[in-house]
């Protein structure tokens, strides 16, 4: 299994980049999240990698940070989830934001990706819940995550960014409730 590879940047063509290592280009498939963070080309890089091997070919895929492989690595055990379209939720969603929608069992959410439907997507929040998002502090404490839902869903209702209306949210004492916690939300993000 290759686990992590350091080499020169050769080529970006997304979703695929070429990292030369020892002389070897390896062509390895990344989220748009790592495509993002990367140096510029002729730059040393070091990636994170699981190797996909099927039947028809074997498919390297690389991720920024050990958290992105490791959630990659839950998303392809979901039934009906492939490769492809762990790389794309990760794509749309950062791994908080994910850990955020499982936590809360948002499903509006994780249908705002491109390819993932409603049944899917409760599928996921399914099957993730226990393994991914338990570590949100916010989230934890008396407040029920349908409090959080609610007062997350309103102020995006209201026309605010979700990076705006999650920064709002974690400011908000743990034991708000739905009438409240909007108000102070509110008060949080005008100043």
């Amino acid at each position: 299994m290759i686990g992590r590879i350091t080499g020169t940047l050769l080529e970006k063509s997304p979703p695929t980049i070429c990292v030369d290592t020892g002389g070897v280009g390896y062509d390895i498939d990344v989220p748009m999240s790592t495509l993002y963070n990367l140096p510029d080309v002729g730059a040393k890089v070091t990636l994170y990698t699981h190797l996909s091997i099927r039947e028809d070919a074997h498919v390297l895929f690389g991720f920024g940070t050990p958290a992105e492989r490791a959630t990659f690595r839950q998303l392809v055990k979901v039934t009906g989830i492939g490769a492809r379209t762990a790389l794309g939720i990760l794509s749309g969603l950062s791994v908080e934001e994910l850990s955020q929608a499982v936590t809360l069992q948002e499903t509006a959410r994780l249908t705002r990706v491109p390819g993932i439907g409603k049944k899917t997507a409760e599928r996921l929040l399914l099957e993730l819940k226990g393994k991914l998002g338990a570590d949100l502090g916010h989230v934890q404490g008396s407040t029920a995550p349908s409090n959080q839902s609610d007062i997350l869903n309103a102020l995006l209702a209201l026309g605010y960014s979700e990076r705006e209306s999650l920064a709002a949210l974690k400011k908000l004492p743990a034991d708000v409730d739905v009438s409240s916690g909007i108000k102070l939300a509110l008060q949080g993000l005008v100043r």
